[in-house]
């Protein structure tokens, strides 16, 4: 008897494998959360729609399209615009018979789209300027690259 009384006792909790379930499972679920912001991250492929896609956005962001994240207000640098648009009528040109029929089209509608949305936006400047509601500003004196802009649009 004495012996028992010196040998360690072994407690076990009955609760002990839904609990080891438990961890296995949260660690489980951050793997997935893991691999799913992994793969949130992965870059489309880089073909001739990402780079439409990236001169369409820039064209659009400086044609006041996106509010600036620091103000909330559109960001209005219509030469800039226009830069991203002719850079995508160089695109357009320099590619013509080298692209899928799709593609060629993407180009080609895109193209004209940013044209058409470049003179309605610069029709708009040019009017709330006159009216008084905006006012063009150098926002390259500031420090920023960017060029004159559009204060107010």
């Amino acid at each position: 008897m004495a012996d028992q009384e010196n040998e360690p006792k072994l407690i076990i909790d009955s609760d002990w494998k839904s609990q080891a379930e438990a961890e296995r499972q949260k660690l489980s679920d951050q793997e997935k959360q893991k691999a799913e912001q992994a793969a949130e991250r992965e870059l489309p492929p880089a073909d001739i729609m990402g780079i439409v896609q990236i001169l369409a956005t820039q064209a659009l962001l400086y044609m006041g399209a996106f509010p600036d994240p620091q103000t909330g207000r559109a960001m209005v640098a219509m030469d800039l615009a226009k830069f991203h648009v002719d850079l995508l009528g160089t695109l357009e040109e320099k590619t013509k018979g080298n692209l899928t029929e799709e593609e060629e089209e993407v180009v080609k509608q895109t193209a004209h789209e940013l044209r058409l949305q470049f003179i309605e936006v610069n029709k708009a400047v040019d009017k709330a300027i006159a009216e008084g509601r905006a006012q063009q500003v150098d926002v390259g004196k500031g420090g920023s690259p960017q060029g004159p802009g559009i204060s107010g649009v």
